[in-house]
């Protein structure tokens, strides 16, 4: 029997839309023995997806994703990376046509993106005191420095590293900067106005 892996044919909507697009999204994956794992889409295209995370799925093994903006996507590992590993697209015609939409979408709105996305207004939080956990589990009191819809400032101990997924409150999002007494945070998505008032009490329009 011939291996999914090696012999995966690409289709014509996958050669008609096989530009790579490179965006910074996140998102979990599933392996063959049902554990699931934290990653960051390095390149994607609607036929191959190029993932970075700590552990590393097999060339060959199957592979259930679940990426932000995008949804559920199912592979087979092509070839392992220095941090990751990337994985072919298994999909219908229809999927993949959706894919590439989505991917021109995506890679539209990081173009107009400004550096942390200075267009959204920034306010201090009537109630600053939160909690920011990292992907293992630990957590560390923090105090919110300043937030808008798509990120936060925090006054932290912890200096989690650059591009860590971590979540502040119920927000998820990645460690983008670090300064003297703290760190900046990118939510994964843009955030409401009403969720970021419950949440910290900030007012934001």
């Amino acid at each position: 029997m011939r291996s999914a892996a090696i012999d995966y044919a690409p289709s014509v909507a996958e050669r008609r839309n096989f530009q790579r697009v490179r965006v910074k999204i996140y998102g979990r994956f599933m392996l063959e023995d049902r554990s699931e794992h934290p990653c960051q889409v390095i390149d994607m295209s609607p036929g191959n997806v190029s993932l970075r995370t700590d552990r590393m799925g097999q060339p060959g093994e199957k592979i259930i994703a679940y990426i932000d903006h995008i949804g559920r996507v199912e592979g087979v590992v092509t070839r392992t990376l220095q941090d990751g590993f990337a994985m072919t697209v298994i999909a219908s015609e229809r999927k993949k046509d959706k894919l590439a939409a989505q991917l021109t979408w995506l890679a539209n709105k990081h173009e107009l993106d400004l550096p942390e996305d200075r267009r959204h207004e920034r306010v201090a939080p009537r109630n600053p005191m939160s909690v920011l956990q990292l992907i293992d589990g630990r957590q560390y009191p923090c105090r919110i420095i300043d937030l808008s819809l798509s990120g936060a400032a925090v006054e932290i101990e912890v200096k989690p590293a650059i591009g860590i997924q971590v979540t502040l409150g119920t927000m998820r999002g990645q460690v983008v900067r670090h300064f003297e007494d703290g760190l900046a945070i990118e939510f994964a998505v843009i955030q409401r106005p009403e969720t970021l008032d419950t949440e910290f009490g900030g007012r934001l329009s």
